[in-house]
C-alpha cells in the first residue's frame, strides 16, 4: 500500500484518483466509481463526490492508498 498526503481535507475521491495516476481523467475516475470498481475502507463506493478524510484506504484494480493528512 502507497500512502498520499494529503493538506486539506477533505477532498473528493475522484479527485485522488485522478491526481494519483490511478485513472487518465477524471471523467474516467467518475465512471469507473460509478461502475463499483473503487473501493473505499473495503467497500464498494460509487459516489463520485465521497469525502475522503485521513485514514481512509482507496482500492482500485491492484493499486491500494492509505489517505494521511498533513497541516502545512
Amino acid at each position: 500500500m502507497r500512502t498520499v498526503v494529503i493538506t486539506k481535507e477533505p477532498v473528493e475521491l475522484y479527485k485522488i484518483l485522478k491526481f494519483e495516476g490511478m485513472v487518465a481523467s477524471g471523467g474516467e475516475a467518475k465512471s469507473v466509481i460509478a461502475e463499483g470498481q473503487v473501493h473505499v475502507n473495503g467497500q464498494v463506493e460509487t459516489q463520485k463526490r465521497k469525502q475522503i478524510v485521513s485514514g481512509d484506504v482507496i482500492t482500485f484494480g491492484t493499486e491500494q492508498i492509505g489517505i494521511q493528512f498533513k497541516q502545512d
